[in-house]
């Protein structure tokens, strides 16, 4: 270890944060500390926003996601250890094998706490073992530890045998069989069950032989002002148990189920339709009566928006957690109508480390492809890749996770898929980026259209929530108009800034102004002067830091935009019978977005923006890896 750097960051006092990172390179087996300037911490604060700025800094230019040099990101946030109601959570960050691009997921529950009570604000990991690793980290002592033992177990095997060896009270994050086989999709597993999935960190896990990580602390930061940040805190849980929550307490996302049905907006048989005859099978409402086991929290949180639903059919008992996205990928999407077999596919892709959505919009691809008779004779390893069929929808997984059959093309994803298989079969590829689209109809909502084409993690409703705006009266959400831009690109900071400090979502309602209250909570906490105009900058800077890496990695122009299919087919079932999105006017919104943005017409960040957000350093060339 590096103790000049540690003695240096001791000297000088900080609240909120530890004040460094902990770099582990494990072809070497070394590790090392290096100080965090308090200037970071203000323009990036933490969370997806200091991962941001910590992969710009590490990852080489041009560098292929599965080589050692790509760094994998864990990071937590000055709200962590705070005990706020929510606030228990951290990212994971680093170059996407899906994408390309930047690849960051949020994650939550106990791992947070502990990773940041070992001393660290952020854990950068590069290299790659030359055996199977279990990398311990212990109050800030790193060793490296053999896990040949832990290979081909499940994310639940693997966290109870780490637990088992190194004590009950260790955190772990790890990887299952399908991070191991490198799928581009494979997630993170921590805390028995919950996942950093999107963009496929698990792959990078798998592609350093980093099997597991186990962390235990004891180190306590500071706050600044602490008794003012309990009474805020005892109010944030007061409002935190109101009406702004009281969907994700009661029904929890699953009630999007049978709304979006409703409305039209419900992806069914991969975007072929946007009603599902089968949801209310698999709605909230009718697997909360007839599944439903309890609710889930994470830790310090008091919403429990997770449920734990369980099979019932008499079949092979499965149970866990259960939400929207999964029971769309699972369901509607790949036309699943039995909820047994939906709890048993997201079961599944847990225990093996797969991220749902990715998972059911890679296989209903694939569904599509088969009916339309794309396959040769055997490439689907014997299986009926009918939607609908169960049975097959459970063995695609298995087959993906072990990259046997099948699987080994659909491992890819489905944008590197449908460019193998060709025939016609990429404008049924529902990706953008290379991210398989989550569960909003991009025809039915043109505020979310724009937002799924511009993110900069591909096709992702979190990061900018632009459906929200769909859903109210701010626009009709069927006509497309120039003021979608400014609501995306102003959606997308407000994401930046929670999921940087880090809050959850869910409590996002609750606030009667995020930003003036969030730099309160910043200030008592740091002790440092903050505005809300400081957040949202932050916000701001963040974003361009973001498609900053995208454009220094090869982004270009061509890559904000949507699926084939959205412009050629228009909607043919209830309320939205006969909505599209034409090419031109999805263009027209790209165009006022890079506008809001204050980029040029063709995306590109111009050196004023770069200056006026204190980017210009960041801009200069990263040298490509030796």
């Amino acid at each position: 270890m590096n103790g000049q750097v540690i003695n240096e960051v001791r000297q000088k006092a900080m609240y909120g944060y530890n004040g460094k990172m902990l770099i582990v390179d494990l072809t070497a087996r070394l590790s090392h500390w290096e100080a965090i300037p308090e200037d970071v911490f203000r323009k990036f604060i933490g969370g997806s926003g200091l991962g941001a700025y910590f992969l710009y800094k590490f990852c080489p230019t041009g560098i292929d996601a599965l080589e050692p040099a790509n760094p994998l990101i864990f990071v937590t946030s000055p709200l962590v250890g705070s005990r706020l109601t929510t606030s228990s959570k951290f990212a994971v960050v680093t170059k996407s094998p899906l994408t390309g691009f930047i690849g960051d997921s949020l994650s939550s529950s106990f791992m947070a706490t502990e990773l940041k009570r070992t001393g660290c604000d952020a854990l950068v990991i590069i290299g790659k073992s030359d055996s199977p690793c279990l990398l311990s980290i212990n109050d800030g002592q790193v060793e490296f530890l053999e896990a040949d033992d832990l290979m081909g177990k499940t994310t639940s095997e693997t966290e109870k045998a780490v637990k088992e060896r190194m004590g009950h009270r260790t955190r772990v994050a790890c990887i299952g069989p399908a991070g191991e086989k490198l799928v581009r999709f494979a997630s993170i597993t921590n805390d028995g069950g919950r996942q950093a999935a999107r963009t496929g960190p698990g792959a990078v896990m798998g592609s350093k032989n980093l099997k597991a990580i186990a962390v235990r602390g004891t180190h306590t930061v500071p706050v600044q002002d602490p008794e003012a940040l309990n009474v805020i805190g005892d109010d944030l849980t007061e409002r935190s148990l109101g009406p702004a929550t009281e969907k994700y307490r009661t029904l929890g996302t699953m009630a999007n189920v049978s709304i979006f049905n409703r409305l039209g907006t419900l992806p069914t048989r991969n975007f072929q339709q946007s009603t599902f005859d089968g949801a209310e099978s698999v709605s909230g409402e009718a697997m909360h009566q007839a599944h439903f086991v309890k609710n889930a929290h994470c830790a310090n949180c008091t919403i429990g928006c997770e449920k734990i639903m369980v099979t019932n059919d008499g079949g092979e008992k499965a149970q866990g957690r259960m939400e929207y996205e999964s029971a769309f990928a699972l369901g509607p999407l790949v036309g699943i109508a039995d909820p047994n077999t939906v709890i048993r596919a997201s079961t599944l892709c847990d225990e093996l480390g797969l991220d749902t959505i990715s998972t059911g919009a890679t296989l209903a691809w694939a569904m599509e492809t088969f009916e339309k008779g794309l396959f040769d004779n055997g490439a689907t390893s014997g299986i009926d890749l009918s939607f609908g069929n169960g049975d097959a929808l459970l063995e695609g997984i298995r087959l993906i996770a072990e990259r046997r059959g099948i699987g080994d093309l659909l491992a890819e994803g489905s944008m590197r898929a449908a460019r193998r298989v060709g025939q016609g079969s990429e404008a049924w590829a529902m990706q953008v980026k290379g991210l398989e689209m989550p569960g909003y109809e991009p025809r039915s909502l043109k505020t979310m259209a724009l937002g799924l084409a511009v993110s900069t993690r591909g096709a992702c409703h979190n990061r900018s929530s632009a459906y929200e705006a769909d859903f109210s009266d701010r626009v009709d959400r069927l006509q497309v108009d120039d003021k979608r831009g400014r609501i995306t690109a102003e959606g997308e900071d407000f994401s930046a800034v929670l999921d940087s400090l880090i809050w959850c979502k869910f409590l996002r309602k609750v606030f009667t102004d995020l930003y003036e209250e969030s730099a309160d909570i910043y200030e008592k906490i740091t002790g440092w002067p903050t505005s809300a105009d400081d957040l949202r900058q932050a916000g701001e800077r963040i974003n361009n830091l973001k498609k900053l890496f995208n454009i220094r990695e090869g982004w270009t122009r061509e890559d904000d935009t949507l699926p084939e299919r959205v412009f050629t087919e228009k909607l043919t079932t209830g309320m939205v019978a006969g909505v599209g999105l034409e090419r031109e006017d999805l263009q027209m919104m790209v165009k006022g977005y890079y506008r809001a943005r204050g980029w040029s017409d063709d995306g590109m960040i111009p050196d004023e923006k770069l200056r006026e957000l204190g980017l210009s350093e960041l801009s200069k060339p990263v040298a490509p890896a030796s």
